[in-house]
């Protein structure tokens, strides 16, 4: 893993219905050079998806409208989204949460708290 790999053309679709996370989530991403790009519910994280088809997806699992497993497996039906890194995020610890995230389309479960040097590392590790 390449610590200091230049991750300016990365887009980062951070999912979140709560602002202040988003917010956060939106400063220590940039911190690393991604370009980040936001929604705030999983209804407008399917169209933001798959117009902006972004690298990376961090997906919120709880969300209103509609919940991010069902947002990941809708994304996950479009062609272009197929190899995209869906990371879901949540605040359940519990197996059946992780189980049911990898099911339905996301390439690694990640809990809250977030430790972003954590989760940059883990981005860095999933990037083709």
């Amino acid at each position: 893993m390449d610590e200091n790999r230049d991750v300016s053309g990365v887009t980062v679709l951070i999912v979140e219905d709560y602002e202040d996370a988003r917010y956060t989530m939106r400063l220590a991403l940039e911190g690393y050079g991604y370009r980040v790009i936001e929604a705030d519910n999983g209804h407008r994280a399917i169209e933001i998806a798959l117009h902006d088809r972004p690298g990376v997806i961090l997906m919120d699992i709880s969300m209103p409208v509609i919940d991010g497993l069902t947002a990941t497996k809708r994304i996950r039906e479009d062609e272009h989204m197929s190899e995209t890194i869906i990371v879901a995020l949540t605040a359940h610890n519990e197996s059946q949460y992780r189980t049911d995230a990898l099911a339905a389309g996301c390439s690694a479960y990640v809990t809250k708290p977030i430790d972003f040097e954590w989760l940059n590392g883990l981005l860095l590790n999933l990037l083709p």
